[in-house]
C-alpha cells in the first residue's frame, strides 16, 4: 500500500471539474487500505460546517464513502478551509490533524503542513492569520447568520485581492530560513506542503543531513499528487484534468 497527499484543490460548486478531478483520483489512484492526506485548502472557502456540509455534499459523500471502504483520510486545515470542524470530522470519518503533523516513512521523518505559517514575509498575512485562529474570533464568527459570514467572508477576500495586488512574489512565498527552523524544531528530515501553488522539489545540505521540502501543487488546469508507497521510493505527479 501507499501513502498519497495533495493539497489546493479549491473544491467550489462552480467548478465541477474539480469535484470530478477529485472523483476520478479516488477511483484510479486511492485503494481501500491507503492512507490520504489532504493538506489544506480542499475548499476554496469553508464558512463553517453548517454551511459546508451542504453546499459541498458531493464531495462530503465522496470522502465519507472512502472512509467507509477502509482508505484512512487525514486533513490539515488551510487558510480557505480553516472552519472545518468536528461535524466535518464526524460527517466523513476524517480525522483532523493539527497544523503541524509529523510522520514517519521508512528511515523519514516527514513534517506536514498546508504551508501558510512558512510565509513569514508576509506579515500583513501572518496578523490577519493570528487573529481568525483566535478560538473566540472563530466562535463569535460562527455565531453570526449565514448571510453575515458570507458578507464578512467577501469582505476578507476583497481585501487580501487588493493587498496581493500590491505585493511582490517573493514575500508571498516561503521564507527558507523558516524551512530549516521548522525541520530543526521537528527533527525532520523531509517537509511536505502547499499554499504556495508552486510545485517543487528543494533539496537542502547541512552539516547534519540532506532536507527536501516538497511543494505540491494547485488544482486548476492540472492536478498534482504525492505518491509514497510503503516501500520504494516517493513520487511527485502531476495529471491533466
Amino acid at each position: 500500500m501507499c501513502s498519497l497527499f495533495i493539497s489546493d484543490l479549491h473544491l467550489h460548486p462552480r467548478r465541477p471539474e474539480l469535484t470530478q478531478a477529485l472523483h476520478d483520483f479516488c477511483q484510479q489512484q486511492v485503494e481501500p487500505q491507503s492512507k490520504l492526506f489532504i493538506l489544506g485548502d480542499l475548499f476554496e472557502a469553508w464558512l463553517g460546517d453548517d454551511l459546508g456540509l451542504a453546499m459541498y455534499a458531493e464531495v462530503v459523500a465522496l470522502l465519507a464513502r472512502q472512509t467507509q471502504q477502509g482508505t484512512q483520510i487525514y486533513f490539515i486545515s488551510g487558510n480557505r478551509d480553516f472552519l472545518v470542524g468536528e461535524a466535518f470530522s464526524r460527517t466523513t470519518g476524517v480525522t483532523l490533524l493539527p497544523e503541524a503533523y509529523q510522520l514517519q516513512m521508512g528511515q523519514d521523518r516527514i513534517l506536514l503542513l498546508h504551508g501558510d505559517t512558512l510565509c513569514t514575509d508576509d506579515t500583513d498575512y501572518q496578523k490577519f492569520r493570528q487573529q481568525v485562529r483566535q478560538p473566540q474570533w472563530q466562535i463569535e464568527f460562527l455565531a453570526q447568520p449565514a448571510d453575515v459570514r458570507i458578507a464578512i467572508a467577501n469582505q476578507y477576500r476583497q481585501q487580501s485581492q487588493s493587498l496581493t495586488a500590491q505585493k511582490l512574489e517573493s514575500i508571498m512565498d516561503v521564507s527558507e530560513a523558516e524551512v530549516l527552523c521548522q525541520l530543526q524544531q521537528h527533527d525532520c528530515n523531509v517537509l511536505i506542503h502547499g499554499h504556495t501553488h508552486r510545485p517543487k522539489v528543494h533539496c537542502y545540505n547541512t552539516t547534519k543531513d540532506i532536507l527536501q521540502r516538497i511543494v505540491l501543487g494547485d488544482w486548476d488546469k492540472h492536478f498534482y499528487y504525492l505518491k509514497w508507497p510503503d516501500e520504494g521510493a516517493w513520487q511527485l505527479l502531476k495529471q491533466t484534468i
